[in-house]
Parts: C-alpha cells; sequence; structure tokens
C-alpha cells in the first residue's frame, strides 16, 4: 500500500513539473475528467471524416486510422509544447473542402488532392516557423474571420442536411425537401432531434451520444446491417500513406494552385481563431496576449503535415475542447488524455460500417449550428463590412464550393471599404489578397484542366 502512494506521490510530482498543475489551479483527477469530455464531444470524428472523405473516393479504414494518429500526435503537441488543454484533429470544414469543392468540384482525383494538402502542410509549417501567420491572421478583418467561420458551417449543414435526405435535387428549384416516405430519412430527423435536446440540457458529449444512439436506432430497425465484429486491429494506411508525396508533380497543374491556395487560408484561419476563443475561455490570456501561442501554432502545423503524409485533410484546434475547459481543464494533461483516449479508439474501425450518411448527417448539421454562431459578431449596420461578409457566407453553400465563397469576400471588402471613404483601414496585405483572389477565380474557371 505504502509502495502504491508512493509510486502515485512520484507521478503527481512529474504532472506537477511537465504541467504546472498547481499554478493554473487545477488537480490530475480534474484535468483527466476533462480529457475525457473533450473525447467524448469529439470522437464522431473518427466517423465523420472518414465518411466525408470516403465520398471522394478515399479508403474510409485508412482514413480512420490516419484521423486517430493525427489526433493522437496534435493533441500530444499541444500537451507538451504549449501546456494548452486544447485538442487537435482534422478539421470539418477543410475536409468538406477537399471532397466538394475539389474532388467532385473541380473533378481532381483525391490523389492530387491530397499532393495539394501536403504542399499546403509544408507551407503552412513554414509559415508558422517564421511567425507569419500571426502577421497575416492580424491583418484579416475580424469580420471577414467571422464570415469564414459561418459560411463554412452553413456549408457543413447544408451537406448533412442532403446527406439524410432531408434536402434532395430539384430540377425545377435546384433543391427541395425530401420524401418523408423514406425510412432512413426518419433516422436522420432522430438524430438531429436528440442531438438538438441533449445539447438544450449542455450534456457533455451531445454529438456523441447522438451519433450512437441513432446508430443503435438503425441497428434495431434494420435501416443498418449488423457488423462482423466490433473490435479488431487498426486498418492499414497503406491506400492513403504517402499518396500526397508520390503526386507531387500533379502540383505543376495552374488549378492546384488555388487548391493549395485555400488549403492554406482556411487552416491559417481555422486553427487561429478557435485557439483564441478556447484560450480566452481558458483564462491562458493575459494582458491581451496569448503565452505559448507560438509552440501552438506549431504543434498544429506538425500535425497537419504528418497527417497529409498518413491520408487525411488538415488538423485543427476542435471547439468541442471547450467542454473539457467548462469543468475545469487549464493544462496540456486535458490534451494528453484526450489523446490517449484516442489510441484505445484505433480499436473499433468495424464500427465504420455502422455510422452511415443518416448517422453522420445530425453530427454535421448541429456543427454548423454552432459554427454559424459567429454570425452576431459580425457588424451588420456598416454595409461595406456586410456585403463582403454576406457574399462570403452565401457564396459556400449557394456555389457549392468553400474556396469561391472566401473569393467573393476577399474582392468586395477592399473595394466597399475605399469606396465608404475608409481606405486607411484596410490593410496593405488585404489588396495583394485581392489580387490573388483575383488570380485564383481565373485558374479556377478559364485555365483549362490538366
Amino acid at each position: 500500500m505504502q509502495k502504491a502512494n508512493n509510486q502515485m506521490a512520484i507521478e503527481n510530482t512529474l504532472l506537477e513539473k511537465t504541467f504546472h498543475l498547481s499554478e493554473q489551479g487545477t488537480t490530475v483527477k480534474r484535468e483527466i475528467l476533462a480529457g475525457l469530455t473533450t473525447f467524448v464531444s469529439m470522437a464522431y470524428i473518427l466517423f465523420v471524416n472518414p465518411s466525408i472523405l470516403g465520398a471522394a473516393g478515399m479508403d474510409k479504414g485508412a482514413v480512420f486510422t490516419a484521423t486517430a494518429l493525427s489526433a493522437i500526435l496534435g493533441s500530444v503537441l499541444m500537451a507538451f509544447l504549449a501546456n494548452y488543454p486544447i485538442a487537435v484533429a482534422p478539421g470539418l470544414g477543410d475536409n468538406a473542402f477537399f471532397t466538394f469543392s475539389v474532388v467532385l468540384g473541380m473533378g481532381i482525383s483525391w490523389q492530387k488532392a491530397m499532393a495539394g494538402v501536403f504542399i499546403a502542410s509544408v507551407l503552412f509549417t513554414i509559415l508558422s516557423f517564421l511567425k507569419v501567420r500571426e502577421i497575416v491572421i492580424d491583418a484579416i478583418p475580424k469580420d471577414l474571420k467571422l464570415a469564414m467561420a459561418a459560411g463554412i458551417g452553413i456549408f457543413i449543414a447544408f451537406v448533412g442536411l442532403q446527406g439524410g435526405g432531408l434536402v434532395v435535387a430539384s430540377k425545377t428549384s435546384l433543391v427541395e425537401i425530401g420524401s418523408l416516405a423514406v425510412p432512413t430519412t426518419w433516422l436522420a430527423i432522430f438524430g438531429i432531434i436528440v442531438i438538438a435536446i441533449l445539447m438544450a440540457k449542455k450534456v457533455p458529449g451531445s454529438i456523441f451520444i447522438g451519433l450512437v444512439s441513432t446508430a443503435l436506432l438503425g441497428l434495431i430497425t434494420g435501416l443498418i446491417k449488423m457488423p462482423a465484429n466490433i473490435i479488431s486491429l487498426a486498418p492499414s494506411m497503406k491506400p492513403t500513406f504517402g499518396v500526397g508525396i508520390s503526386y507531387l508533380p500533379s502540383v505543376m497543374d495552374p488549378q492546384m494552385w488555388a487548391v493549395v491556395l485555400i488549403f492554406l487560408l482556411v487552416a491559417f484561419f481555422d486553427t487561429a481563431g478557435t485557439l483564441i476563443g478556447l484560450a480566452q475561455q481558458a483564462g491562458i490570456i493575459k494582458d491581451n496576449k496569448m503565452p505559448r501561442i507560438g509552440q501552438a501554432l506549431m504543434a498544429d502545423s506538425v500535425s497537419m503535415l504528418a497527417g497529409s503524409v498518413m491520408g487525411t485533410t488538415p488538423t485543427a484546434a476542435y471547439v468541442e475542447s471547450s467542454a473539457g475547459i467548462a469543468i475545469g481543464g487549464k493544462t496540456g494533461l486535458t490534451s494528453l488524455t484526450v489523446s490517449i483516449l484516442f489510441v484505445f479508439s484505433m480499436f473499433f474501425s468495424p464500427l465504420l460500417t455502422v455510422v452511415t450518411n443518416q448517422v453522420t448527417a445530425p453530427a454535421l448539421i448541429v456543427v454548423g449550428v454552432l459554427m454559424a454562431s459567429s454570425l452576431r459578431e459580425i457588424d451588420w449596420g456598416k454595409f461595406e463590412i456586410a456585403m463582403p461578409a454576406f457574399l462570403t457566407i452565401v457564396g459556400m453553400p449557394l456555389t457549392y464550393n468553400i474556396s469561391y465563397g472566401i473569393a467573393f469576400g476577399f474582392l468586395t471588402y477592399p473595394i466597399l471599404m475605399f469606396a465608404a471613404g475608409r481606405r486607411k483601414e484596410v490593410n496593405y496585405i488585404m489588396w495583394i489578397l485581392l489580387f490573388v483572389f483575383v488570380l485564383l477565380l481565373y485558374v479556377l474557371n478559364i485555365v483549362p484542366k490538366s
């Protein structure tokens, strides 16, 4: 008994030295509980990411393993480099852009698109090391950052509505409500209601619980086939590992320049905004400054680079980390706990066959709601801001392309600010980006496909 107590004391001392628990006013127990809460809140990505990337033609089993490993690496790096209670995993906005805008929209193969992700990841890491990310992020107006988050959220929700059968194509009006006579559509409706009720009650892990409940209902009713087994070794990453590197020559295609640029921009803003918001919630920001921000950005960059090699889209800091922070998570021990739980989750890949489009649809719709909440902070009272923000938001779902939405906003913002007599408020970088996006639209629409 004494030996066990001594061992526990040594472990607590080691954790104290590594994560400075007492300095942050927290305990080992609280941090582990926070990590468990965060993991349950974001575990849906293990099944949603393979579902979305699978629509692009990628092997779902390989993507499952790549998703888990990139989340493990990103969260471990965030724990030890930055000591932040923030978990990292492949972002929903990036995988949606990859599948629906690049592969299905532009007709680029997933192999070539993954080469674009790899190049963007390399540039992302270099820019993080040189601290260029902070400079560019500061130059982008807050309202456009908020509009990008909201637009991606609405786009993701639209994808979910389609996947769940609630919205279908129409020859007369482009889209219309799906048939309520289809049983699987009711499966998606059930999931939406369950998650919405749990979210309203502020139940930790609402999305994950809703996903599991929907899958169970599908199994009970026979709408989803029972998997052969539940536990097995993690699937091989051979179908996706290193594919991006082997297709690097394809990046010479002018269309791929646009792909690389958008991946770079989305990754730029995705993590930065989330990090700032979560750091504010955790009380990390002091005197309007975020300590160890460089280390946090580097952790994100390295995991993004590793993920592109393994075969998944860019990683990002997860807003679901707020669930763990809300119950007391303050240090990297929280994110380390998340990474350990992702290790155990790798043995449950057979459940991928249970997670159909109708099961993931409610998760996408609810995440869309959460991302669209940034709409309230946009300055709608000034037209020179409202117009670019609005075009950014509606451009994404209406063109079914995230890159077009971003382009619409970045093209109109400098021009309207100049017209409103506020040109001094526009950073020179925004003018540079205007010409960059003119080039982007040119290569997306005028340059012939190779």
